[in-house]
């Protein structure tokens, strides 16, 4: 079976979509910030997760999931700035 459409389940592809917004002028630590969790979203969850072994697992595989993204989009931004410009 030939798939159409991507994998979103993989993080290469929502840092691929985050990349394109900044492409498209969004600011770079707007972008960053909707990456991450925020540290009281965190808390929240890390107190949730106490009570709750399923929601620890969750939880950890979400952070898992977020780090590389962000880890992905910054390596896309950050190469493109760092990348030497040929000329001719």
């Amino acid at each position: 079976m030939l798939a159409t459409e991507p994998n979103l389940s993989e993080p290469k592809y929502e840092a691929a979509f985050f990349y394109g917004l900044f492409l498209r002028g969004y600011p770079l630590q707007q972008l960053r910030a909707d990456i991450d969790v925020p540290p009281r979203v965190l808390e929240s969850w890390q107190r949730q997760a106490t009570r709750d072994p399923w929601y620890e697992m969750t939880m950890n595989r979400m952070l898992t999931y977020r780090k590389q993204v962000l880890a992905i989009f910054d390596s896309l931004v950050f190469g493109e700035i760092a990348a030497p410009t040929r000329t001719q």
